[in-house]
């Protein structure tokens, strides 16, 4: 499997199948365990029916996604904004993707266009569109010209992003690396 991300297969093979499924799933990767955040489209695909659609998405409206988001267990920390940027995500993908997820990299005619893509999206920042990137390069095999530099950090081996885990024992990496990093940020806030 080249995306063992949530511990459960099912899951995992919605994320390499589904592309929609992926790209939710870097979305809600933020300020909960990253295989909560990567199984979520799963629980988000069978609580709307057993499928997964921008389309869909895009035409709820907010407030049954947010009660769908919010059902327990809730998708994410904050289901109420994350159910918001998930409609705005496939609002976006509706707009300039004909819905299909997988064209927001298939288009990119190098790394630069394919970071430019990914921050044009709801939730995308610099940092989650590189990570996202090196995710696709080093584990689903999308390598336009450039990508090492659009990643940047990200594209190196053993930075131990959600791009870099193959497994459990690169998965307990990722999580040491990042305990480390936000202690490293919060000593360094607290000398300011």
């Amino acid at each position: 499997m080249r995306l063992p991300l949530t511990g459960d297969t099912d899951a995992d093979q919605l994320l390499e199948d589904d592309p929609l499924a992926l790209l939710i799933g870097m979305l809600l990767d933020q300020q909960v365990p990253m295989e909560k955040a990567f199984h979520s489209p799963y629980d988000l695909k069978e609580r709307l029916g057993g499928a997964l659609d921008a389309a869909q998405l895009a035409a709820m409206d907010p407030d049954k996604l947010r009660t769908v988001f919010a059902e327990r267990p809730a998708l994410h920390r904050f289901p109420g904004s994350m159910a918001d940027r998930t409609g705005d995500l496939a609002k976006a993908l509706m707009e300039n993707y004909d819905g299909r997820a997988e064209r927001v990299w298939e288009t990119a005619k190098d790394g630069a266009e394919l970071f430019a893509n990914l921050t044009s999206l709801p939730g995308f920042g610099d940092q989650k569109a590189k990570i996202f990137i090196a995710l696709l390069a080093k584990r689903v095999g999308v390598q336009p010209s450039g990508w090492e530099k659009a990643a940047g950090f990200y594209a190196e081996h053993g930075c131990y992003s959600v791009a870099d885990v193959d497994g459990p024992e690169s998965l307990a990496k990722v999580r040491e690396y990042k305990r480390a990093a936000k202690a490293k940020a919060k000593a360094k806030a607290a000398t300011k």
